[in-house]
């Protein structure tokens, strides 16, 4: 397998590439059993989704046989591929859970896409990152809402246009990862501590509440939007355990079931 799924007692959910011999690099095949198991994922009783890689690399891109193989494609075929890889990043863009990606090694191309698509993203003080796109002659067009929305369009005309090479301290200037430490799965675990001590349906609603705000005016359909959503978690249960709890200075529900 290419990449599996796996969950824990805890209900974390753990997404791993596994094609360390190619450095995890994208290929149709893994596109396509990604989108598959992050849509399962979406369905499932998890408190969180991890995004991880085994071997020395998070990921270099796109596998250079299978861009061989497209090289002589049509427009219309070449479509239907980017596609399938838009709609990865969609899915993980857009998967209810909060994520956590953990970044070592290189991650070249794509796998910028799959970072910046994450809530959350750590990497080691030896990673390396790169927008090589244009080296090929090609344009990092699929991640580029993504790339662009997490380290500015400033940033996004340097590192799209000169295909440079950076390190992790300048990818958490940028804001493309939040953290540089030097043990990935202990700080993961710290993440998912803080994150688990809060209430699981006000995490899910956080997140598709920014999704529903970011970018938009501020104007009287967003301000109508905004007193509906608190209105509407304020009356159930669990908003209604979480300020009883807090008021009674007990531990909510959530908290005393981990």
């Amino acid at each position: 397998m290419s990449v599996t799924l796996n969950i824990s007692k805890s209900r974390i959910a753990t997404l791993t590439l596994q094609r360390v011999e190619k450095h995890n690099a994208f290929d149709d095949a893994l596109i396509s059993e990604m989108i598959r198991l992050i849509e399962h994922a979406s369905t499932l009783d998890i408190r969180a989704l991890v995004l991880n890689s085994e071997g020395k690399h998070f990921s270099a891109g796109a596998d250079l046989n299978w861009m061989k193989s497209m090289k002589d494609n049509s427009f219309d075929d070449n479509v239907a591929d980017s596609l399938e890889l838009a709609k990865l990043m969609h899915v993980l863009h857009t998967c209810p859970h909060p994520t956590i990606c953990l970044v070592q090694g290189a991650a070249f191309g794509g796998a910028l896409g799959l970072i910046a698509a994450c809530d959350i993203a750590l990497a080691n003080p030896t990673a390396k990152f790169c927008l090589s796109e244009v080296k090929l002659g090609l344009i990092p067009a699929v991640i580029s809402p993504y790339v662009i929305k997490a380290i500015g369009e400033r940033n996004a005309r340097r590192y799209f246009l000169t295909a440079e090479v950076f390190d992790a301290n300048k990818a958490a200037d940028m804001g493309l990862v939040h953290e540089v430490c030097e043990d990935l799965q202990a700080e993961c675990d710290k993440f998912l501590d803080i994150i688990t001590d809060n209430g699981p349906m006000a995490v899910k609603a956080a997140k598709s509440l920014i999704n529903d705000v970011a970018g938009k005016d501020i104007d009287a359909q967003l301000r109508h939007l905004t007193a509906e959503r608190i209105a509407a978690i304020r009356v159930s249960d669990e908003g209604q355990t979480g300020l009883n709890a807090f008021f009674n200075k007990e531990a909510p529900a959530w908290q005393q079931q981990g």
